[in-house]
């Protein structure tokens, strides 16, 4: 695979506003990052410049996932209107938090003023808009042609799935803190300490991690049938990791306040992570030696 066709889905005129968006984004996150070094402050709390530095680098590196996974579908009346309209929401909602963390006041579940109701309220329409979206692209994902080996085919059905399921798990958490604030108590727990937002954060990049894998995979030499089945293996051990940090939650845990069982259910989830990602490692290495030392000889 090739630099030009590998960036070719960006001339998709569903991709581009929204490689356009995510590299904004992620340039937004990273500038942020810069703004905390500077000013210093706390990095856990309601008004902290992580949300930011973690909603500008996670919601660019979203926008162009999704892009790229919608370039592999065939063409359907509205895509490029509704790639757009996407692309602006989830700019809008990345900037609103930024806005917010710029003012010195929180960007979530703060209903201190008609102001700042307004605006978490725009931010969840917004982020349910989007989640709307991902659910379309990953039916049509099942549904339709895309033209992707199958190791890779798997990477995005999976990624999608579990980037759904990080929206529904978001909605949950907003949803749970807005009742939790009601009746007075902290927004952002379940339970006596349980963390909503740890099981949306688990599997949120799943879309990311799991084509990368299939990538390196493919440009390390392995097999088409050994690729899949490294897929597979890491695809339960994400699937694993965010069931365990949702236990954990539902049990009104905190994150790493284990039991034996989720214990042994997050230690298999990372070996099942770990094996694929070694293995590819470990092949993509041996493979740049190699090419190395056919370039001296």
């Amino acid at each position: 695979m090739n630099a030009t066709r590998s960036t070719d889905w960006i001339r998709d005129r569903r991709a581009w506003p929204l490689a356009v968006v995510g590299l904004l984004l992620i340039g937004s996150g990273l500038a942020h990052l810069f703004v905390w070094g500077a000013l210093g402050g706390p990095w856990e709390g309601p008004v902290t410049w992580r949300k930011p530095i973690l909603f500008g680098i996670s919601g660019g590196m979203t926008s162009l996932s999704v892009g790229w996974a919608w370039s592999k579908l065939p063409w359907r009346w509205g895509d490029a209107r509704f790639a757009a309209i996407t692309a602006w929401a989830l700019l809008v909602e990345v900037f609103l938090i930024d806005l917010q963390a710029w003012r010195g006041v929180a960007s979530h579940f703060n209903r201190s003023t008609p102001l700042d109701s307004f605006l978490y309220d725009l931010m969840g329409v917004l982020i349910l808009w989007v989640t709307l979206v991902v659910v379309d692209i990953t039916v049509r994902c099942f549904r339709q042609p895309t033209g992707l080996a199958p190791d890779m085919l798997l990477a995005v059905r999976a990624g999608l799935v579990l980037l759904v399921i990080s929206c529904l798990l978001g909605i949950w958490v907003s949803v749970n803190g807005d009742l939790r604030q009601t009746a007075g108590l902290e927004p952002e727990r379940f339970g006596v300490a349980g963390v909503p937002k740890f099981p949306h954060g688990a599997v949120i990049h799943a879309i990311q991690l799991l084509p990368m894998l299939a990538w390196v995979a493919r440009w390390a030499g392995f097999s088409e049938g050994r690729r899949v089945r490294l897929l597979a293996v890491a695809t339960a051990g994400t699937a694993l990791v965010g069931t365990f940090a949702l236990v954990q939650t539902l049990l009104g845990r905190s994150r790493f306040d284990v039991t034996p069982a989720t214990g042994a259910l997050l230690a298999v989830g990372g070996l099942c992570l770990i094996v694929p990602l070694i293995s590819i490692a470990v092949v993509a290495m041996m493979s740049v030696l190699a090419s190395g030392s056919a370039a001296r000889r």
